[in-house]
């Protein structure tokens, strides 16, 4: 956050910080701004109200970095971006939610549960997922106990890619190496491997980027996720999650519009690898910003608004 504030200073902006909150005394200062660098995640630790922020941003008519209030809304219920997603014909996992009462008898195990509002791996431990019914019941109870609303959904063995996009560019995909996860461990991204600096969890979750894929296999992934993010109507950044399973089938887990920045991040590592400078994405998503057109992608146009170049 620093970091951003001292290089826009450097192109001869002048910068303040709005902390916001459950009031409103934030929005003053965003009306008399020329642009904001939305970097809510959340209010009170409750990531559901992000999509509150970010729709009082467009009713100022201020230009802001990122997703609009649609794309933010729809991808952070899991329920609801998977029903979308399923509907154009990407392709997810088998899942069920936000509740789960009728669950199937045949749904296929083993299987992960997850709150179904919640984002960067909130509420999903090595407990997540299960493989027999009653561990799956006992772990829906527990995850509905805590947040609002569960998503079960099917576990896909395989390799876990996260394809990065900024603007019209596909950068180039990173893939998670599971290979020094503990004995006995689910390879997942769970909230420890993600926040948890050091713990075996993360030391056993490593991203590799560029990722080494088959450049068939690429071709699947990326235009996968080209679909993904043009069905949310994403706009500026964004992340999209998948596994490839062993047939080399991409599926999609997730969809992430406005990614960690930090120059630590992933979405700066697969900058990097394309050659930016963390300034360099950092100056390119503010000026995604000043000339926003958030209105859907038109269908005629939809091959041409993301241009797919290679490392």
């Amino acid at each position: 956050m620093n970091h951003i504030g001292d290089l826009l200073r450097t192109q001869g902006h002048r910068v303040t910080l709005a902390p916001v909150g459950h009031g409103l005394k934030w929005l003053n200062r965003v009306r008399r701004a020329d642009l904001v660098v939305n970097l809510c995640e959340g209010i009170g630790g409750i990531s559901r109200w992000e999509r509150c922020v970010t729709s009082t941003l467009e009713l100022t008519r201020v230009p802001f970095t990122g997703a609009g209030a649609w794309t933010t809304t729809v991808c952070h219920n899991k329920p609801l971006v998977n029903a979308l997603l399923q509907s154009v014909g990407v392709p997810i996992p088998r899942w069920c939610g936000p509740t789960v009462e009728r669950l199937a008898a045949d749904f296929p195990l083993p299987a992960i549960v997850k709150p179904a509002a919640e984002d960067a791996s909130v509420g999903i431990d090595q407990g997540a997922v299960v493989t027999t019914r009653r561990a799956l019941r006992a772990r829906v109870a527990h995850i509905a106990a805590q947040y609002d609303g569960v998503m079960v959904q099917q576990y896909i063995a395989g390799r876990e890619i996260a394809v990065g996009i900024v603007g019209n560019v596909v950068l180039p995909m990173s893939e998670i190496d599971f290979s020094a996860m503990p004995p006995g461990h689910w390879p997942i991204l769970s909230f420890d491997a993600k926040w948890t600096s050091g713990c075996p969890e993360d030391a056993g979750s490593q991203p590799v980027c560029p990722a080494k894929l088959h450049p068939a296999l690429a071709r699947r992934v990326r235009a996968t996720a080209i679909a993904a993010w043009r069905a949310v109507r994403g706009y500026g950044y964004g992340r999209v999650d998948m596994r490839v399973d062993a047939k080399g089938q991409p599926w999609v887990l997730e969809v992430n519009p406005n990614p960690d920045i930090s120059d630590d991040a992933g979405l700066s590592r697969m900058g990097q690898a394309f050659g930016w400078s963390y300034d360099d994405l950092i100056l390119r998503i503010t000026d995604l910003a000043l000339r926003a057109d958030r209105g859907p992608v038109p269908v005629d146009q939809a091959e041409t608004a993301l241009e797919i170049r290679t490392a």
